[in-house]
């Protein structure tokens, strides 16, 4: 970690409300491990409708990593909900939403993980299947992960293209992955492109077309790095090093 001139890297929180300690604003354990681990600090960005505040936490911020939580409000791909729609969560749509045009704006980094593939998806122009299991013939289990009630559970392979920045810094175009989300990508918003999918078809990852580091994949590979599959520790230290240049 480079602390003479450290990098940051945004994290925004995700809230949770508990029984008897009320209102909660955090991120996952594992994802801030994985940015440390990688040589950056992580800058957790609380949940507020301030946008100085915001543009305060951004403006300390090498890079952004979006990453998972409640399903992202279809109203903001002009759709109206499917009967399935989880719990969703409109200030973390703002303010991730808010946070990507700026860093898009700026060509700052951004690496997105399951929930953050999609809100990138919607934020660049693109739709959301909000029940994979209802909405596509044939799919997996695509939360067999948690039904067995492990994040380290693979459970099934992707296919990444080729000449992708993932086959090139995984060294391969074949990995097994867990899975632990219902909702997923159906029309990719311009700018992106698809690299990677599941056997049924489902879009399991997508980068950027253009020369900034943007980076989505819909499984978890923040609980996979240092115990799973040790590849995945290239991917956060690839990131962390273009969001330090």
């Amino acid at each position: 970690m480079h602390l003479t001139h450290p990098t940051f890297i945004g994290i925004p929180c995700l809230h949770i409300v508990h029984d008897f300690y009320g209102s909660i604003i955090g991120s996952f354990s594992s994802c801030i491990q994985a940015i440390e681990a990688a040589g950056a600090i992580p800058n957790l960005i609380h949940l507020t409708h301030n946008r100085t505040v915001l543009r305060a936490h951004y403006e300390r911020c090498q890079g952004v990593l979006l990453v998972g939580g409640s399903d992202v409000d279809p109203a903001s791909y002009g759709e109206e909900p499917h009967p399935a729609l989880g719990p969703t969560d409109p200030l973390q749509d703002v303010l991730e939403l808010q946070l990507i045009a700026w860093a898009r704006a700026d060509g700052k980094p951004l690496l997105a993980i399951c929930r953050g593939i999609q809100i990138l998806n919607v934020a660049l122009g693109g739709t959301l299947y909000q029940d994979v299991s209802d909405q596509i013939a044939g799919a997996l289990n695509h939360t067999e992960s948690a039904t067995h009630s492990h994040w380290h559970h693979l459970a099934h392979p992707i296919t990444l293209t080729p000449d992708s920045w993932l086959a090139e810094q995984l060294g391969t175009t074949q990995i097994a992955v867990n899975t632990v989300h219902h909702q997923a990508l159906k029309t990719v918003a311009p700018g992106l492109r698809v690299v990677a999918h599941a056997p049924d078809g489902v879009i399991e990852a997508v980068e950027g077309i253009d020369t900034q580091f943007v980076v989505g994949v819909q499984f978890h590979p923040e609980t996979l790095w240092d115990v799973v599959d040790l590849r995945w520790q290239r991917v956060f230290a690839e990131f962390v090093r273009a969001c330090r240049q």
